[in-house]
């Protein structure tokens, strides 16, 4: 079943990536798809807060910062981060969408 799950280096953790319709698995299937996917998500509000000490810390750089242009990466890097903390944001309510088909 870890074909089920691909390693984002972005987000720094395993996202789910479904080769058939949710349907199209057998319940035992579905099962250990949720079970994997609930350890995985388990993990994501650590990388958040990880984020978010990266974005804090660029922060006081780019406030420190007189050159214009290293103060421009600074806030393209604080955007990544920013960006990665809503991507894992949305990754981590998918677990009520598969419970729910799950259930259904």
């Amino acid at each position: 079943m870890n074909r089920v799950f691909i390693f984002n280096e972005r987000l720094g953790l395993n996202l789910p990536q479904l080769d058939a319709n949710w349907e199209d698995y057998s319940d035992e299937e579905q099962a250990s798809i949720v079970e994997q996917w609930e350890i995985i998500r388990g993990r994501i509000p650590d990388l958040v807060i990880r984020f978010e000490h990266q974005i804090n810390v660029l922060q006081i750089q780019m406030n420190e910062e007189d050159d214009f242009d290293k103060t421009c990466t600074l806030n393209s890097n604080i955007a990544d981060l920013a960006s990665r903390i809503n991507d894992l944001h949305i990754w981590y309510r998918i677990n009520q969408e598969l419970e729910g088909k799950r259930h259904s």
